[in-house]
């Protein structure tokens, strides 16, 4: 078996819910109310679309297998900030 890395956007919606996406993945998407949470979220959610995508040629057809999705890049991350008058 060959390990295989994706890229993961992380984002915090507007009241606080940390929600994940693998965009290579159609369709892989996760969320929790922690770091820790949606991190363990999105690792099923991906293991759970990789299974499919063995037994689905055409779902399996659609993921991006590229080679920049082996990259070191682990993901994006928004905060939510205050604003500063500037």
């Amino acid at each position: 078996m060959v390990n295989q890395s994706f890229k993961i956007i992380l984002e915090q919606d507007e009241d606080g819910v940390f929600v994940a996406s693998v965009p290579a993945v159609p369709g892989c998407f996760a969320e929790g109310k922690t770091y820790e949470k949606v991190m363990e979220n999105i690792k099923e959610a991906l293991s759970l679309c990789l299974d499919v995508a063995n037994k689905d040629k055409d779902y399996h057809a659609k993921i991006d297998w590229s080679d920049g999705n082996k990259s070191k890049f682990f993901g994006i991350v928004n905060l939510n900030m205050p604003m500063l008058a500037c």
